[in-house]
């Protein structure tokens, strides 16, 4: 680490942080970076991540640390001043949340095929860079995930991470269980360090890190409601399941359709918007606000009227069809 190429910030970290969901990978590839820097370059550091309900979908956040080996890490709370934030999924990358706390000079990654110049908006970045990266389509292409994707660019911008030693730890993590998949993984990383792409912004001010996103209690002793009592009663009618999709949704194709309602029998979320009329009951559409992508309705349908397609900008408010005419 005496090549200058390692730079902690002012708490002797070098910080990186993952923003995704789950299903895509974040913490297995969080702990993967970690290994090659500890166990593979003799680096000290720490890995572990934070999620609610461990299920495909649920918000996933990933906290790595590294320093040299002559410190200790002796802190395991979340990485609130990363150098690095690896946005995987692009619903993040709406909120300037998913980069609180970027150091001024930081780097964040996106898993999307916008320009760098429209997630500047959308983060409200003054300064620092902004590396964009199709993951999803490398993954798709590859028959892969997009986490090994987003890792390969994850180690573009971390000159002392060697690349040669991130993909032994991908190829011995995978042989365990899964060795067919091995070379496509390694394709994948091979792929986002290469394919991504990065823009440098500065600021025409003065420059301060954004503030940690920290989440205060609703309650205090003081104020806290009686026990069982339940002050915003849930509603299913306005839950929105969009963000918990992964890229794909199921597209109807209404002229193979003959209604026969397996989809509707399949469907945990009730999807599926049907018409009762004088020729019967027919299925008019999908509403996409309540689908989360698991695709288990093209799986079943047995005329290919429901088929797997990659989710663009806009497209699900061009194809849904309301379940709720008040659902604005």
């Amino acid at each position: 680490m005496s090549d200058g190429r390692f730079r902690p910030g002012p708490d002797g970290f070098f910080g990186i942080r993952f923003e995704s969901l789950g299903g895509l990978g974040a913490h297995l590839a969080g702990q993967m970076l970690a290994e090659a820097g500890v166990l593979r370059q003799g680096l000290n550091g720490s890995h572990f991540s934070s999620y609610g309900s461990e299920k495909k979908g649920t918000p996933v956040k990933s906290f790595i640390r590294f320093c040299p080996a002559d410190r200790a890490v002796r802190t395991s709370s979340p990485v609130e001043s990363p150098q690095v934030v690896g946005i995987f999924h692009e619903a993040f990358a709406r909120s300037p949340a998913a980069v609180a706390g970027l150091t001024p000079t930081g780097t964040v990654i996106v898993n999307t095929t916008a320009s760098a110049d429209e997630l500047r908006d959308a983060l409200e970045l003054s300064s620092g860079t902004i590396g964009v990266l199709d993951a999803l389509g490398i993954a798709v292409e590859e028959k892969t995930r997009v986490n090994t994707a987003m890792l390969g660019a994850i180690v573009r911008v971390c000159p002392f991470i060697e690349p040669d030693a991130v993909r032994e730890t991908i190829r011995a993590t995978f042989s365990r269980r899964h060795p067919e998949v091995v070379d496509a993984n390694i394709r994948t990383f091979d792929r986002g360090y290469r394919e991504l792409r990065r823009k440098r912004f500065k600021a025409t001010g003065p420059v301060t890190a954004t503030a940690p996103n920290r989440q205060a209690p609703a309650f205090g002793y003081l104020d806290a409601p009686i026990g069982g009592v339940i002050l915003e009663p849930a509603n299913s009618i306005v839950k929105d399941l969009s963000t918990s999709r992964v890229g794909f949704v199921p597209e109807l194709l209404l002229e193979k359709c003959v209604h026969c309602g397996l989809c509707d029998i399949v469907c945990p979320d009730l999807c599926m918007v049907w018409d009762e009329s004088a020729e019967g009951v027919r299925l008019l559409g999908i509403d996409y606000q309540y689908c989360k992508g698991c695709l288990k309705c093209t799986e079943v349908c047995p005329t290919g009227a429901l088929v797997e397609v990659r989710e663009e900008e806009g497209w699900a408010a061009a194809h849904t069809v309301r379940l709720f005419a008040e659902v604005g």
